[in-house]
């Protein structure tokens, strides 16, 4: 006897002994559960409201609802679409049964009457294939829960690098608004990250000269999409009490798939009490 304990099958017929016979012979040759429906409306019933049917063996030939109309029925629910359908068919309608069958995605035909050993290899192999499928799965589901997992913990060491970095970070828009700003950024600058949100990184910058000026006027950022960065560059950051600080920065542009900038990185060290080489 085969084993497959986690597995259901669901077989429809609308004749008792048909139904007597397939069970018999299921549970003859498998360690399996086996539900039973006595037409295709039924069948449909059991299917929706139980979510642990792995394969049906459907009768065609079957009064009020034929095993074609009940096949067009679950391929229409989601829960239900996917479960593979045996369809057992007398043998003189083979050819015209299969043909319309399989466009209503029938996975298998078994013929009346039925061969013992060709309904149970049918049944082992389609069991094997869900439990390979079942396998794939659990292996994706590990593989995606482990890849979250090591995001989400980059994302709390990127998160702890930035709140307790020393020097200033903020995020600018293409347009040059401050959208985001770590704490250093807020006690250096003395914004509130409220206030700080949405002001234009030229009203803390001091423009020294025609250069400076133009560059926070937007030929800076044509500069960021031709190199990608522009680094150690000499500024003074205007506070929310209208101090001058010295700082050294850098900036890097950040591009979607387009070559088009999404967001632009500007990193800020006070270079207060710091000598420059002449």
């Amino acid at each position: 006897m085969s084993r497959h304990p986690d597995f259901t099958v669901l077989i429809v017929d609308d004749n008792n002994n048909n139904l007597f016979t397939l069970r018999t012979l299921i549970r003859t040759h498998m360690d399996t559960t086996v539900l039973e429906a006595h037409g295709g409306a039924e069948a449909i019933e059991i299917a929706y409201k139980d979510p642990s049917i792995d394969l049906i063996v459907l009768d065609i030939q079957m009064p009020e609802m034929d095993g074609f109309e009940a096949a067009s029925m679950l391929k229409i629910r989601k829960r239900t679409r996917d479960i593979p359908i045996i369809f057992l068919t007398a043998a003189f309608k083979t050819e015209e049964f299969q043909r319309k069958g399989y466009e209503l995605g029938a996975a298998d035909y078994l013929l009346k009457p039925i061969d013992d050993n060709q309904l149970i290899n049918k049944i082992s192999t389609y069991f094997r294939l869900i439990e390979k499928e079942r396998s794939l799965n659990r292996v994706l589901e590990e593989k995606v829960a482990e890849r979250t997992a090591e995001l989400r913990d980059a994302n709390q060491r990127l998160e702890n690098i930035i709140e307790y970095m020393g020097e200033a970070l903020l995020v600018l828009s293409p347009d040059g608004k401050i959208e985001g700003a770590n704490p250093a950024s807020l006690r250096m600058l003395g914004y509130n990250e409220a206030t700080l949100q949405g002001m234009s990184i030229g009203d803390i910058f001091e423009e020294q000269d025609e250069v400076q000026a133009g560059a926070f006027m937007g030929a800076w950022l044509e500069a960021l999409i031709r190199s990608g960065a522009m680094s150690n560059i000499d500024a003074r950051f205007i506070t929310h009490d209208d101090r001058r600080i010295p700082i050294l920065f850098s900036r890097t542009a950040i591009l979607d798939e387009d070559d088009k900038v999404q967001n632009i990185l500007c990193i800020a060290k006070d270079m207060s009490g710091f000598t420059r080489d002449p």
